[in-house]
């Protein structure tokens, strides 16, 4: 596979700044790191962003995360790995990457869980790295970036 371009965010002048800006204010929030790598990988998975699925498998590990876990995200409901307040952050990260899919795209339910588990702090810097792993994942896959090739 060759990629259609740069990464946009490379060819956009101080887009990248920006966005590295905002991924640095998220990691240096109240979540934890586990919480972070988890969601990252499995918006990444929805989105099929190979890209950024090979990079948060590798950050995660780096971050500590277990192999086990790692492995365990796109099935995450079924896994005995994940504490609940990871689990509420899955669902909300599901939720808010799949839009499109419901008529409520990111039901009370959903919303509720992740409120019970995270503060109003953290759970703003769960929506923000929500968003912003759907930035890269969208970069990435229209301009067909290459796995490995960066993170």
């Amino acid at each position: 596979m060759q990629p259609r371009m740069e990464n946009p965010a490379m060819v956009v002048p101080g887009a990248m700044d920006a966005v590295l800006a905002l991924a640095a204010a998220v990691k240096d929030g109240p979540l934890p790191a586990d919480t972070l790598e988890l969601t990252h990988l499995r918006v990444s998975q929805i989105n099929g962003c190979a890209s950024c699925v090979a990079a948060g498998a590798r950050s995660a590990r780096r971050a500590g995360v277990s192999d086990d876990r790692t492995s365990a995200v796109a099935a995450w409901r079924d896994a005995v790995c994940f504490t609940d307040a990871e689990r509420a952050a899955l669902a909300l990260a599901e939720a808010v990457t799949r839009l499109s899919d419901r008529p409520d795209p990111v039901p009370d339910a959903v919303w509720e869980e992740a409120a019970r588990h995270h503060d109003e702090q953290a759970l703003a810097a769960l929506v923000v790295s929500i968003a912003l792993t759907n930035v890269f994942n969208r970069l990435n896959v229209s301009t067909r970036q290459v796995p490995g090739a960066w993170g």
